[in-house]
């Protein structure tokens, strides 16, 4: 197997293990998060606006780690530096 198809192939397969791992914490934390918010909501729901804002700051916070691996995975596939290196 040539050297530049062996960096392909450890690309595509890293690419795949970035997103699926990076998107599952990301997705389990979205989910907790509204969970308590919605229990924090129904005990407190005079304090619905304060609790729904905190909410979406956290949750942007938390999506921020998914963008981030699915920035990692579009360089591994598109950009990879590797491949440069390797040709030059």
């Amino acid at each position: 197997m040539e050297s530049l198809e062996l960096i392909g192939i450890v690309s595509i397969v890293t690419a795949g293990f970035t997103i699926a791992i990076g998107s599952l914490g990301p997705a389990l934390g979205q989910g907790r998060a509204v969970s308590q918010a919605l229990n924090s909501i129904a005990q407190q729901p005079d304090e619905a606006n304060t609790i729904t804002r905190t909410l979406f700051v956290g949750l942007a916070m938390i999506e921020s780690t998914a963008i981030y691996c699915f920035v990692v995975t579009m360089i591994l596939i598109f950009a990879n530096p590797f491949w440069n290196y390797l040709i030059g």
